[in-house]
C-alpha cells in the first residue's frame, strides 16, 4: 500500500525536529528542503499526478507539529524563523504555512495567524501564495463566520495578489466542499470581485464561478446575466470566463447570454448556426 512519507522519512523528520534546539534555522530548513526532495523522488511514477511537493509538505506539517510540541518547541515561533526568510526554499516556507494552519485550530490562536496569512496571500513566491490559498482552508471550516468576515476585507484590499487570494482559496474544491451547503459564505466575497480590473484576481474569479457551475448552474447563469447587465468591461470578462463549463451543456444559451454567435475557450469553438 502506498503511503507519502515512509517509516525512514519519518525517522529523518524526527531527526531534524529533535536539533531545532540545537541548530541554526538555516540548517534545520536545508535538511528540510533535502527531505522534501527525497520524498518526492521516492513516490511511484503512476503517483505523480496525483501526489507532488504541496501533498508532500501538507503531510510533512501534520507530522511535524505534534513532534515540536513533544520537544517542547513553540510551533509558532519555529514556523516564522522558517516563513520569514525570503531565501528559503519557497516549498519549505509554505510548509510553515502548513505548520501555522493547524497552529490557528487550537483555541485563541486564530487572530495571530491570520496576520500571517495575510503576508502570505500577498507573498512574491507563486509557490508560497498558492500553497497558502490551499491551507487555509482548514481554517475556514473550523471558524467560518470569524473567516468571513476577514475575507470580505481581503476581497477589498489594495493588493491585487490577496485580492486573488481572497477568491482562489474559497474555490468549491474538496477541502472546501462543505460550501455545497453554505454557498452564501462564498458568494458573499466574490461579488466584492465582480468588477475587478486586475488579470490575476479577476481570472480567479472567473474560474470560482466556473467551478461553481458545476454545482449551481442556475445560480451562476443568473451571476453571469447580472455581470453582463453591468455593462462594465471586467464584469463582462469574469462572465465570459465563468461559462467555460456552461458553454459545454448549453452553448446557446450562453451565447444568448452573453449576446455573442460564438463563444472560445483554448482550443474550444461554439458558433451558433442559422439553424439555432
Amino acid at each position: 500500500m502506498f503511503s507519502l512519507i515512509n517509516r525512514n522519512q519519518e525517522e529523518k523528520i524526527q531527526q531534524i525536529v529533535e536539533t531545532i534546539h540545537s541548530s541554526p534555522i538555516d540548517n534545520i530548513s536545508k535538511e528540510l528542503c533535502k527531505l522534501i526532495s527525497s520524498i518526492k523522488k521516492d513516490i511511484p511514477v503512476k503517483k505523480r499526478i496525483s501526489y507532488g511537493r504541496y501533498s508532500i509538505i501538507k503531510k510533512m506539517g501534520l507530522t511535524i507539529y505534534p513532534l515540536l510540541l513533544k520537544n517542547d518547541i513553540d510551533p509558532y515561533s519555529f514556523s516564522f524563523g522558517l516563513y520569514k526568510n525570503e531565501v528559503f526554499d519557497p516549498f519549505v516556507r509554505s510548509l510553515a504555512i502548513q505548520l501555522f494552519s493547524i497552529y490557528g485550530l487550537e483555541e485563541g490562536k486564530l487572530k495571530i495567524v491570520l496576520s500571517v496569512f495575510e503576508k502570505a496571500g500577498a507573498d512574491k513566491q507563486w509557490v508560497v501564495r498558492e500553497c497558502s490559498a490551499g491551507f487555509i482552508r482548514k481554517l475556514i471550516k473550523k471558524y467560518p463566520v470569524e473567516m468571513e468576515k476577514w475575507y470580505v476585507v481581503m476581497s477589498k484590499s489594495d493588493y491585487p495578489n490577496l485580492r486573488r487570494f481572497s477568491s482562489e482559496s474559497i474555490r468549491p474544491v474538496a477541502d472546501n466542499k462543505w460550501f455545497k451547503n453554505n454557498p452564501d459564505f462564498c458568494f458573499s466575497i466574490l461579488k466584492n470581485l465582480y468588477e475587478e480590473s486586475h488579470p490575476y484576481p479577476r481570472t480567479s474569479v472567473g474560474n470560482n464561478l466556473s467551478d461553481w457551475s458545476k454545482i449551481d448552474k442556475e445560480r451562476v447563469f443568473s451571476i453571469v446575466r447580472n455581470l453582463v447587465d453591468n455593462k462594465n468591461k471586467n464584469s463582462y470578462w469574469i462572465a465570459y470566463r465563468a461559462c467555460r463549463n456552461l458553454v459545454k451543456i448549453e452553448p446557446i444559451r450562453v451565447m444568448n447570454v452573453l449576446g455573442v454567435d460564438e463563444y472560445k475557450y483554448k482550443k474550444n469553438v461554439y458558433i451558433r448556426t442559422n439553424s439555432n
